[in-house]
């Protein structure tokens, strides 16, 4: 492998200008993720901890092993929506490792409306399982939850992937002989009881947990039968009259130390072996970049930059180099794991996407996982593109992407519109794991096309019916386009909605992505298969 040669001069007055302008949003960030973490309000909190009771994170901090790191998924869901009164939709989900083993945790913050759960809460605990599922990590779940929110039940009961799908899966994930145990340290109300039923093992805190199908005033009104939440379904009742626990505990941090014992008679399935090297730094500093990564998205990045500054030593052995240059190709390792990786270094051509397909084969029959970085305007556009057969090799493309049955992870680190997202493993193409940076943008295509295109559409429907818009009703159009463009683009408004796994720093990148080939490797790649490739 050879070392790539930067080209950028972290001294110049073009790079310091734009660290200064992405610090201001990694900065917005950090701030906005810090008040996210709090939880609910102080008077829920402060409630919270009178009753003797951790705070969610705090639960998770105190099972996984000391010193070892925790990937938290999603922690801006359902931001700036409902009020901002579901931060973190009100459930706590990551991988962390507890006695040695990577595992999924999902824990509800009771602080936040009861830990109810509206439609991003279920997305959020549902996207946990599956990442369960596909890297057959054991799951904990951290119960505290009064079901459903109530107000939103139409869009979070009925439907395949609303509430019943979590113990659809818990259902599917037990066949395949992946662990799960539930720890209930608060409410466990209606179709949430299930979640400890349908566990391996299940552990119940004294005089705090309740797991029942209908609660007190549930039986009252249907029975007419008056009864406490203890007598109904508490700890005493689970574990020495139901069966339905199996581990009665004092309080939280007792439930947390049963948990973790459980665990040393859990055993890690066989996993995929790779060829893992000895860590190296980059050979770049990659706080650089901040100065490089796109604030203004019109300006070019080439993509060789960012490779430098995540992979070990920065030494990076390209594929094609010199053939279809708008897609950077190559192999490489990211702390010691090795790593092939796509990389945008401008729009998609036919002869892109053939060496993307050919480089995904490449990875696929070396059993090498694949990271996707996204800087992505799309696929070229226009008549002799068309008459050359883009679409036909941008199938190609889409096919090698959809059907590599390597782990792959994706990085946005500038635009990411139309089918380009597609082409480089967006979230419809399952990959293991999505982030973003918190300069990213994400849209069908960029603002001002919309807007051009809107514009021009209109104006043919007002030339048919013998009208026309006036200047100042243009300018209004295409303002109340760019503005909904770029308030429906950001980082915040796709994580929100989860349409990735979290914004993250990008220093923290080859941390990342490093613990995601690691957690990948619990299951054993698969044998690809690739569909027609038209030719």
């Amino acid at each position: 492998m050879f070392r790539i040669e930067s080209k950028i001069d972290p001294a110049s007055a073009e790079f310091l200008q734009n660290k200064t302008e992405f610090m201001k949003i990694l900065e917005k960030y950090k701030e906005t993720l810090g008040t996210i973490r709090q939880g609910g309000p102080a008077a829920a909190i402060k409630r919270h901890k009178e009753r003797g009771k951790l705070l969610a994170r705090e639960r998770i901090d105190l099972l996984i092993d000391k010193n070892t790191p925790f990937i938290e998924l999603s922690p801006l869901a359902a931001f700036d929506m409902y009020k901002n009164e579901f931060p973190s939709a009100g459930i706590v989900t990551g991988i962390g490792v507890i006695h040695g083993k990577e595992t999924m945790i999902i824990a509800n913050d009771a602080t936040v409306k009861g830990g109810t759960y509206v439609k991003e809460s279920i997305k959020k605990h549902v996207r946990a399982q599956e990442i369960a599922k596909e890297n057959r990590l054991p799951c904990v779940y951290l119960v505290d939850s009064g079901g459903v929110f109530l107000p939103e039940q139409a869009n979070v009961f009925p439907d395949k992937y609303d509430f019943g799908r979590f113990f659809f899966n818990q259902a599917r994930l037990s066949a395949m002989g992946i662990p799960q145990i539930a720890v209930v340290m608060g409410s466990c109300t209606a179709g949430g009881a299930y979640v400890p039923a349908m566990s391996d093992e299940t552990i119940i805190v004294r005089n705090q947990g309740t797991i029942f199908i209908g609660g007190p005033p549930l039986v009252k009104a249907a029975t007419g039968e008056e009864v406490t939440a203890e007598e109904l379904g508490g700890a005493e009742v689970h574990t020495s009259i139901s069966g339905v626990a199996d581990h009665l505990a004092e309080n939280d941090i007792h439930a947390i130390q049963i948990c973790r014992n459980i665990f040393e008679s859990i055993h890690r399935h066989e996993h995929q072996e790779l060829e893992i090297h000895e860590a190296v730094d980059p050979y770049y500093d990659p706080e650089e970049l901040y100065g490089i990564l796109p604030v203004d998205l019109k300006k070019a990045v080439d993509s060789r930059e960012i490779i430098a500054r995540i992979i070990d030593g920065s030494l990076f052995h390209e594929f094609k180099e010199r053939y279809a240059p708008t897609l950077v190709t190559g192999f490489a390792r990211i702390m010691g794991y090795p790593i092939g990786i796509l990389a945008n270094n401008g729009v998609l051509f036919s002869e892109t996407s053939l060496k993307g397909a050919h480089f995904i084969q490449l990875c696929t029959s070396r059993k090498i996982p694949i990271l996707f970085l996204q800087n992505i305007t799309g696929f070229i556009v226009g008549k002799q593109y068309e008459h050359g057969g883009i679409a036909r090799d941008g199938a190609k493309f889409v096919h090698a992407v959809a059907n590599a049955d390597v782990p792959k992870f994706t990085i946005i680190f500038g635009g990411s519109f139309g089918a380009g997202n597609y082409a480089m493993a967006g979230r419809a193409y399952e990959p293991r794991f999505l982030f973003m940076y918190p300069n990213a943008k994400i849209s069908v295509m960029g603002g001002e096309q919309a807007a051009n295109v809107l514009i021009t559409v209109k104006e043919e429907q007002l030339k048919a019916a013998g009208k026309t818009m006036s200047e100042e009703e243009i300018d209004h159009l295409r303002n109340t386009i760019l503005k909904k463009y770029e308030d429906e683009g950001s980082a915040y408004f796709s994580t929100a909605r989860l349409w990735d796994d979290g914004i993250i720093d990008p220093v923290d990148t080859r941390k990342i992505i490093a613990l995601s080939i690691a957690i990948s490797q619990n299951k054993f790649y698969e044998k690809t298969n690739f569909g027609i490739f038209r030719m």
